[in-house]
């Protein structure tokens, strides 16, 4: 039984507790923990964990053995030191921090105790773009050729109101490192992204808000072919992300979480998965399945000794695309 501290119970903690409850045979939450006595008190009632508003305490606790970062971004790396320096384990929800130095520093921290790090990018566990991940690995598309990604999603005014969201301060920037991260993700460990050739940022006047809530780019794939990204929040009223890859042998979609996979020869394999994806005004409309997945490797890191099948460094990986972009765009 692995002892869990849960920091941070905002927005990010339902599908975290969802899979906590469901893999109570293997983790107990020791402390949920928050600096909001309102907070606390209602994730008591839901969900019945221990509840504490000192942070430091629920992290230092010798029950504990890991703790998970559900705290806003630029939180991450001072609970992730303090973690790591008393000796536990960290999964931390993405982004990994608000830039890629500042996540470097939470990465080393990491390595100097000897702990395990995983982060919390749970589009790569769905059944789809497990199986997609497996025909490319397999060659079974071919060399590719090209491929693109779109996240055509949605947020209200009301949500960007709230203090901190879309502010670099807080979140380290808008769409990209928000929102489209995950798919910006799950794009790279496919495809892979060797570089950035030109971008365009903007904030549409669908939004007041500091940061980008529209951003496109041409790119190069790990193998050199051409690649294209696009997102935004702006697209009213939100539809399924999707990645497209093309290869010598046929082409794949995954829209959402399901997938086809058309191939020349005239054979085609769909896999349907109706998971949701949080695409729009709801933004927990999606299952914690995926987050469950995420925390099942985790858990079973820690037992094995090894690291997470997403660590820091895959996750810092993307995290250098997202301000590639942005510096391509003139954000930086």
């Amino acid at each position: 039984m692995i002892g869990i501290a849960v920091i941070g119970l905002g927005n990010a903690l339902e599908p975290h507790a969802k899979s906590l409850l469901d893999l109570k045979d293997r983790a107990r939450v020791v402390w949920a923990a928050a600096r909001s006595e309102a907070r606390t008190k209602a994730v008591a009632e839901r969900f019945g964990f221990p509840v504490i508003t000192d942070v430091a305490r629920a992290i230092q606790d010798p029950a504990v053995d890991a703790v998970m970062v559900l705290a806003p971004p630029n939180a991450h790396l001072p609970i992730a030191e303090a973690a790591f320096a008393a000796g536990k384990h960290v999964l931390c929800e993405k982004p990994l921090e608000i830039t890629v130095a500042r996540g470097e520093q939470l990465i080393a921290a990491g390595r100097r105790a000897g702990r395990r790090l995983g982060i919390m990018l749970q589009m790569r566990f769905r059944p789809g773009s497990q199986r997609l991940k497996q025909i490319l690995d397999a060659g079974e598309l071919g060399t590719i050729q090209a491929a693109s990604m779109s996240v055509p999603w949605w947020r209200t005014q009301a949500y960007y109101d709230e203090p901190g969201r879309g502010t670099r301060e807080r979140d380290g920037g808008g769409l990209l490192i928000t929102q489209a991260i995950h798919t910006l993700d799950l794009f790279r460990w496919l495809v892979g992204v060797s570089r950035v050739e030109a971008a365009q940022v903007a904030t549409t006047a669908l939004h007041r808000m500091e940061t980008e809530d529209y951003a496109a780019a041409l790119v190069r794939l790990g193998n050199g072919a051409p690649g294209t990204i696009m997102g935004t929040v702006a697209a009213y009223p939100g539809s399924a992300e999707w990645v497209m890859v093309i290869g010598l042998r046929g082409t794949a979609w995954l829209t959402g979480g399901n997938l086809r996979v058309a191939w020349l020869d005239g054979r085609e394999e769909v896999l349907i998965d109706d998971g949701g994806s949080g695409s729009g005004a709801n933004l927990m409309g999606f299952s914690h399945e995926p987050h469950k997945a995420v925390l099942t490797d985790f858990l079973d890191a820690i037992e094995a000794g090894r690291d997470p099948a997403i660590p820091g460094e895959e996750a810092l990986a993307t995290q250098r695309v997202i301000e590639d972009i942005l510096a391509a765009g003139g954000a930086r």
